[in-house]
């Protein structure tokens, strides 16, 4: 029937350490990876975008533990994976959509994270706490705007995602606005791009 055929089509993804996976699929896993499970419904963020796995590459390549802080969290995959590599340290994620919120406590319980992780209704403003690492995987057109406030956030490295290539340039002339010049890594996926800064 067309559900099981929904439910074949959603198979594992790994992306370095992290294998994503439906709930419903026990995947087989080496010891040095982490599985995180997560219900592919409505809140973006199942592993399967360009951005996302971006996201994890960075993630598992420079978060070295301290806080984290998730800024439109979706599913919460990102603050899931942060918290599967360091359980020790308070991770946080915000979203301006609360069932998207709602979906990202419900994959974090799922993934025995759920009460290391504190999830919020909003955005970040001057009133947010700082955190050594920053995650933004948005869009461009928000990120823009944003962008002060997530560098003023970031004590260690800020992670920005869901971006085209056609709008690198834009994001870098914002970056060297706000004095941040040539010391910052980008990556890519396909037509997406990642900066590390």
């Amino acid at each position: 029937d067309w559900l099981a055929e929904w439910k074949n089509s959603w198979q594992p993804v790994a992306v370095g350490r992290f294998v994503i996976s439906p709930p419903w699929t026990k995947p087989a896993v080496g010891p040095d990876q982490f599985t995180i499970f997560i219900e592919p419904g409505m809140a973006f963020g199942t592993g399967t975008h360009e951005t996302t796995r971006l996201c994890l590459q960075a993630i598992q390549k420079y978060y070295e533990g301290r806080s984290f802080l998730d800024v439109g969290t979706g599913t919460g995959i990102l603050a899931i994976a942060a918290s599967k590599i360091h359980p020790e340290f308070n991770v946080t994620g915000c979203d301006t959509d609360s069932m998207a919120l709602e979906i990202a406590r419900e994959n974090a319980v799922a993934n025995g994270v759920g009460d290391r992780i504190q999830f919020f209704v909003g955005s970040v403003d001057e009133s947010t706490a700082s955190a050594d690492m920053v995650c933004a995987n948005l869009t461009a057109d928000v990120i823009l705007p944003l962008l002060p406030t997530l560098v003023r956030l970031t004590c260690g490295r800020l992670i920005l995602s869901g971006i085209l290539d056609t709008q690198v340039e834009s994001i870098e002339a914002r970056l060297q606005e706000l004095g941040i010049t040539a010391d910052y890594e980008i990556t890519r996926d396909g037509e997406w791009v990642c900066f590390v800064v």
